[in-house]
């Protein structure tokens, strides 16, 4: 071969190696669902008489961890929290031996810690246990944890915590449980690997994570007796979280009152002459976009919402409407909104798909400084019958008191909370959209749902939920029954059966 030919050869060799090189996985397929497959654990589980340092997990398939702090958890818990980490296709748990009690089971819970790399399947809810006695621990303790205010189970960011009954209540907040377990997303919990030992229960909503109650926007929850776990699994407590009542919280009044306004606001314009930056403004909670649009809600009170409080002329305040192409003024009441003094209310006895003018002569509203609001005109058309709804609530019988209260809520607010004095109740007049309700045991009479006091041992009042929602529509009737889970019926308005 001469010494061309070789040049030749050279090159093209080198062209098809990069080629080989630059190969890429094919696209397309289907996607892998399925969590990693654990092969093998070094060592074995479930030993007895052993204390490890470390504890290796080995997989088919390259994994990755996450937010471990939380979810991978050893119970009993040690002073020293094992150290998880990943590399490849292991994950390592690193145990500080000497902090291992005799004759103990422990307990070592992954959660959802463990995932494949690349789609994020979650290899869930392993456990591996040892102990360093020749027995193992095999009593359980469970329940479930609901949300005090709603009645519903709660999951997310919680932990159920024992703490021996010897200890004092005080100690949820002064160092960490001796065992903890996460519920699952219906709020159950179960622990295992029990001693026969009491008991105190609690659940918290552990926002930073340091497994102590450190009150300042944390929830909590505790029971009134001390438990003793049994070798059947039972579900038998019930802990209801809730968040104390903060003295020190200032709760922002304006915006409860923006809140509580709703609806599509025209907003005036500054006042040119005005001294302060920030001018005097007001808004109106009413959609003055369209006339001939049906947009406001008769069972609701027109709101004006200025910036700072007003002085008020009301006689310069007034309310019309088109009846019979004839305007007819409205008898009108005007208050200022007992929570925010800057928030004024206009009450009328507002008629069905009528157009109404509210009128802001000029004077009728001054900042403290003197100076005046702008005037006004606002139109707007009310809602007819049948763009509302209707819904009958059937109760049962032991409902039937003074101690209990009804609540129906909708988009987060309350539309109805009153004593049950009833079986049935009928609400009308009421916007499309979900509805929920619940039950409230309104023990002091108060007129609303109130939270608990850990260190008083008071709990909060109890809530019952109706299992479901109703999603209800425009000129129809759905009857809610309590005793059944999803609404009874659904009526389209007129029909009588």
């Amino acid at each position: 071969m001469n010494q061309k030919a070789i040049h030749l050869i050279i090159p093209a060799y080198i062209i098809f190696t990069v080629g080989c090189a630059n190969q890429t996985m094919p696209t397309g397929g289907r996607t892998d669902t399925k969590p990693p497959k654990l092969l093998s654990v070094s060592p074995a589980d479930s030993l007895k008489n052993t204390r490890l340092k470390k504890v290796e997990l080995s997989f088919d398939e390259y994994i990755t961890t996450s937010d471990v702090a939380r979810e991978v958890q050893i119970s009993p818990l040690l002073a020293i929290q094992p150290v998880t980490t990943s590399l490849n296709k292991k994950v390592t748990v690193k145990i500080a031996d000497s902090l291992l009690e005799e004759n103990t089971t422990y307990r070592i819970s992954f959660g959802s810690s463990i995932k494949d790399l690349h789609e994020g399947n979650v290899f869930a809810n392993y456990t591996f246990v040892f102990s360093t006695g020749n027995y193992f621990d095999s009593l359980q303790l469970g329940g479930r944890v609901l949300n005090a205010e709603t009645g519903l189970p709660d999951s997310s960011g919680i932990n159920v915590m024992l703490y021996y009954a010897s200890e004092s209540d005080s100690a949820v907040v002064r160092h960490k449980p001796k065992y903890i377990a996460k519920p699952s997303g219906d709020g159950t919990f179960m622990f295992k690997g029990l001693p026969k030992r009491n008991f105190k229960v609690f659940a918290l909503k552990d926002d930073n994570t340091n497994l102590i109650y450190d009150k300042n926007g944390e929830k909590i929850a505790f029971t009134d007796q001390i438990f003793t776990p049994g070798d059947s699994q039972k579900n038998s407590l019930e802990l209801r979280l809730f968040q104390e009542p903060d003295s020190n919280t200032t709760i922002n009044a304006d915006s409860l009152a923006a809140s509580k306004a709703g609806g599509k606001g025209r907003l005036g314009r500054p006042v040119a002459a005005t001294p302060d930056k920030e001018g005097f403004f007001y808004s109106v909670n009413a959609d003055t976009t369209d006339q001939s649009r049906k947009s406001f809600d008769i069972t609701q009170s027109l709101q004006l919402n200025f910036t700072r409080v007003p002085v008020l002329n009301t006689e310069k305040i007034n309310i019309s409407y088109d009846s019979s192409e004839i305007t007819v003024r409205a008898a009108v009441s005007i208050v200022s909104d007992s929570v925010n003094p800057k928030n004024l209310r206009v009450t009328t006895s507002w008629k069905e798909n009528t157009l109404y003018t509210l009128k802001l002569a000029k004077g009728f509203a001054k900042d403290s400084s003197g100076v005046d609001a702008l005037p006004g005109k606002y139109s707007f058309r009310t809602f007819d019958e049948d763009d509302y709804g209707k819904i009958t609530i059937q109760l049962p019988s032991k409902y039937n008191s003074q101690i209990f209260l009804l609540c129906v809520m909708a988009a987060g607010e309350v539309v109805y909370n009153k004593k049950v004095v009833s079986g049935t109740v009928q609400l009308s007049k009421l916007r499309p959209g979900k509805y929920t309700f619940r039950l409230i045991e309104d023990r002091n009479s108060n007129g609303k749902w109130d939270s608990g006091n850990l260190f008083l041992k008071l709990q909060p009042e109890l809530v019952i939920p109706y299992s479901g929602d109703v999603n209800l529509k425009a000129g129809w009737e759905n009857i809610v029954d309590f005793d059944k889970p999803t609404s009874k019926k659904l009526l389209e308005r007129g029909d009588t059966r």
